[in-house]
């Protein structure tokens, strides 16, 4: 009697988890679909994963707990962001539209799931748990009962399942890759035709030579204080993620002669 007693109260540390923990998802679940950066979308939402696999851990199911963070979190979230960084979306990608109305439809399916969601959670039956002390009895453990139906009753299904996400990589791997069409050229051969055709005969400066630090982002300045455009990819130029600190370091520069000027200033008057 004691024991179907535990089953259905809740101590004071389960509570304080759950508040605490529930608050967390829900600040990261919100945080996904706020967050103006596709990365720092992707990382909320694997917040949420982990706090949801700290809930299975704590309420028994070790196998879901494990199977959340191996392979939601550490591969599916990881695919995500290996994906967002090749890809390279930034803010003003996510915000753009490429579907019209999508935002409207978004918000219609998601008020219609969570209302199906509340109603099935205000007439579900939480008195009893029919089925499943029996269920986990059956073969020894709930790990073991989960392993039985995996590989028994739904091996086709999970099977279907592998093969359908081992085709879905393999298909981005195809997408991704491009075939080269012509024999890459060496270093001698990229030298002799800087050479012959006469643009830039010496390599490429740097980023940030003459700047205050080495960010790729910030283009190198020559020795008048000037951006060369030579020092940043013309990748991040079209996209217009360049940082230009020409007028801080012309601002820096005047700076320092001046204070050089007045230093001389000093020095002369003092050897008179």
């Amino acid at each position: 009697m004691s024991a179907n007693l535990a089953a259905y109260t809740t101590s004071s540390g389960e509570a304080f988890q759950f508040w605490v923990l529930g608050t967390v998802a829900v600040v990261g679940a919100l945080s996904t679909i706020l967050m103006k950066k596709a990365v720092h979308s992707a990382l909320s939402l694997a917040g949420t994963m982990i706090v949801l696999a700290v809930f299975y851990l704590a309420n028994g199911a070790y196998f879901l707990g494990i199977v959340q963070i191996v392979v939601y979190t550490g591969a599916i979230m990881m695919l995500f962001l290996f994906v967002v960084m090749l890809v390279g979306v930034t803010a003003a990608d996510s915000l753009k539209e490429t579907i019209k109305g999508q935002r409207l439809l978004a918000v219609a399916c998601g008020l219609g799931f969570g209302i199906l969601l509340a109603a099935g959670i205000g007439n579900a039956s939480l008195k009893d748990f029919a089925g499943l002390g029996t269920a986990n009895s059956a073969h020894g453990g709930n790990v073991e009962g989960l392993a039985a139906l995996i590989f028994t009753k739904y091996v086709f299904a999970f099977e279907i399942t592998g093969a359908l996400l081992i085709t879905a990589a393999v298909g981005a791997m195809v997408l991704t890759h491009r075939e080269r069409t012509e024999r890459a050229r060496t270093q001698r051969e990229l030298s002799e035709q800087r050479v012959r055709e006469g643009k830039h005969v010496p390599p490429l400066p740097a980023p940030g030579v003459y700047a205050r630090h080495n960010a790729v982002d910030i283009a190198g300045l020559l020795p008048d204080g000037t951006p060369a455009e030579l020092t940043v990819m013309q990748t991040l130029r079209k996209r217009g993620q360049i940082r230009d600190v020409s007028n801080e370091a012309l601002s820096d520069l005047k700076a320092l002669e001046q204070r050089s000027a007045e230093r001389l200033g000093r020095e002369e008057e003092a050897s008179r």
